[in-house]
């Protein structure tokens, strides 16, 4: 069996750091498993000296290799910019879906006692982002239109993987789009939630209109694993809320996904939610949590045997290290970046050798 590669495309300031230290944490001394890099450095100024070049070529190697993780990067606010390498990466890997989930992390006091994960499964192209957008008359007689579009197999890839993920969380599928309202618009994604449902029986599967899935979870008792499936718009403002629920983006992950006819994951890249923190940078006290989660997320996804437990361990020995105390400053401990990093490792290499006896 060839060695997995994983894409390394690496970024800015802070974004830098904390990927530096979540490839520690997949180094083969730590999980067993023998990985193969293939770094792009897509730093603002890289890609403003090769034109986004390094872009395009990073995402050229994530369809040969299918696998990527992405530091934070910075995007320009000057028109006539580089742009953001994530609007363009998500094109070229033709990207459908984007995951976050949301969980509770030792020490840190969620809202309304929410304590099991939530995962927001989105489009990640169409709908409200891309629309055309104009405006006609003057004055108080202005008006703006947007001609906005989704597609059929993009509304099948996010309800189809919604349920698949519900089956690996042993999760709930909950919410929805305002299909009652816009039937033909966004009742294609509840068209698709059904179909899914019926493919996927096993799986608990609980409709809502978008306006109840934001009041249900503000009231939701939290004992229940969620997946979410939604429209780019209301997957995007999901996924902010989720995170919030939790007191802390520190323990969520994204996660990229294309997808092969069979509806199945083909090239996934695994990234922080969180930004560059140019505050932080060159201080050794930025939190490593989800970027060292999204690696993790990562090895769920690589064709060994051995990932899933390695991916398992990650998880486990990041959050154990958080409830052992050993946090940065954002969660209220005092442990450095790599101190953090430290532990997580440890507690990989510990569990690895542990499991590997029973």
């Amino acid at each position: 069996m060839p060695t997995p590669t994983i894409v390394v495309l690496e970024g800015d300031q802070t974004g830098q750091e904390l990927l530096v230290e979540s490839l520690r944490v997949l180094d083969k001394s730590v999980i067993d498993i023998e990985l193969a890099f293939e770094h792009f450095d897509l730093s603002l100024e890289n890609r403003r000296a090769t034109n986004n070049q390094v872009v395009r070529d990073s995402a050229e190697a994530m369809k040969r290799h299918k696998l990527g993780l992405k530091a934070a990067t910075i995007t320009p606010e000057q028109k006539g910019d580089v742009g953001s390498p994530n609007a363009i990466l998500r094109k070229a890997i033709d990207g459908k879906v984007i995951v976050r989930t949301g969980r509770k992390l030792p020490r840190v006091r969620p809202v309304a006692g929410i304590h099991a994960p939530i995962s927001v499964v989105r489009m990640a192209v169409g709908d409200a982002y891309g629309a055309k957008e104009w405006r006609e008359g003057e004055g108080t007689s202005e008006v703006a239109y947007r001609t906005e579009a989704i597609d059929r197999s993009v509304c099948r890839y996010v309800a189809e993987y919604a349920f698949q993920h519900a089956k690996k969380m042993h999760a709930k599928v909950f919410g929805g789009p305002k299909y009652t309202v816009s039937p033909v618009y966004e009742g294609m994604l509840k068209e698709e939630m059904d179909a899914a449902a019926a493919r996927h029986p096993d799986v608990p599967y609980e409709p809502q209109l978008i306006d109840a899935t934001y009041a249900l979870l503000l009231s939701n008792p939290g004992d229940v694993p969620l997946v979410i499936p939604s429209l780019n718009r209301d997957g995007d403002c999901l996924s902010d809320l989720v995170m919030q629920l939790f007191g802390s983006i520190a323990g969520a992950e994204s996660v990229l996904l294309s997808f092969d006819d069979s509806l199945k994951p083909n090239v996934v890249m695994a990234e922080a939610p969180h930004g560059t923190a140019p505050r932080l940078f060159g201080k050794n006290v930025a939190n490593p949590l989800a970027m060292i989660l999204a690696a993790g997320a990562l090895l769920s996804y690589v064709n060994d045997a051995r990932a899933a437990n390695a991916s398992r361990a990650v998880y486990e020995s990041a959050l154990e290290a958080v409830h052992e105390g050993i946090a940065t400053a954002d969660l209220g401990g005092s442990a450095t970046t790599t101190e953090f990093t430290d532990a997580v490792i440890d507690g990989v290499r510990r569990k690895l050798d542990v499991w590997s006896t029973l």
